[in-house]
């Protein structure tokens, strides 16, 4: 049986999402709970990987069991052996071929910028110190919808096939003493958001206009980007299934 895990982590401690040799990654903690909660060996899928630093508010694994599994009893225990940086939320049987990468058709990230120094946030938001001028920030923003070649926010050793993406919104909004950046897509290439960001704030800086900053985009090369916005104002926000596979009411 296939069963669909929603949880949600703090990436400041891990090396991203994916399982790699010598370095803590969320993937490895959770497969080890889940083997130990289950008592049989488990291997996880994520609905996309997060890089090193990198937050998810909403993140989706799925994995097999032979067991007819309690949702409610699964992540009581499983929130009882994690550590306090990862969290379980839900746990879902889902069809036998459903997969948490390739069936999710959007997925939400937000990235966080803060407007104040503030040191409960060091590890949650970008301090930035100067004034950014959000109403061409989002101008700028308002173009990404009309291209769908993003090889210009593409790392350069990326093992994707394509670069092609289907942009939903891109838009900035302050929220208290934040700016948060809402990007939906159906797919996202590897650093792609960071790298949008970089590229946005230098907008707002006045370091590029909203002409140059489509220049750039229509360019489809990777040395016209700016530099990556920094990992701990980025999270993974919301990963969407078709309502066969998860059916939630929004």
């Amino acid at each position: 049986m296939r069963y669909f895990l929603e949880i949600a982590y703090d990436g400041t401690r891990f090396h991203g999402w994916q399982v790699q040799p010598n370095a803590l990654t969320v993937q490895e903690v959770l497969e080890d709970c889940l083997s130990k909660v289950l008592r049989e060996k488990i291997n996880t899928t994520g609905s996309g990987r997060t890089d090193t630093g990198v937050h998810a508010s909403e993140q989706f694994v799925h994995f097999d069991s032979e067991q007819q599994l309690d949702p409610q009893q699964v992540v009581y225990r499983l929130n009882r052996i994690l550590p306090d940086d990862i969290s379980v939320r839900n746990l879902y049987l889902v069809p036998n071929e459903a997969h948490a990468r390739f069936d999710a058709f959007a997925r939400t990230y937000h990235y966080h910028i803060a407007l104040h120094k503030n040191p409960f946030k060091r590890y949650y938001a970008w301090y930035h110190s100067r004034a950014l001028d959000v109403e061409k920030m989002n101008e700028a923003a308002a173009i990404l919808l009309k291209y769908e070649d993003f090889t210009t926010f593409s790392k350069v050793k990326g093992d994707t096939k394509h670069y092609r993406c289907e942009m939903y919104e891109a838009v900035w909004r302050q929220e208290g003493e934040e700016l948060v950046f809402t990007i939906r897509a159906n797919r996202f290439l590897r650093g792609m958001v960071r790298l949008i960001v970089g590229t946005l704030v230098d907008v707002g800086k006045g370091k590029l206009t909203v002409q140059e900053f489509e220049q750039v985009v229509a360019s489809q090369n990777r040395s016209k980007s700016s530099g990556a916005a920094p990992s701990e104002g980025l999270y993974l926000a919301r990963v969407e299934y078709p309502p066969h596979i998860i059916a939630r009411s929004t």
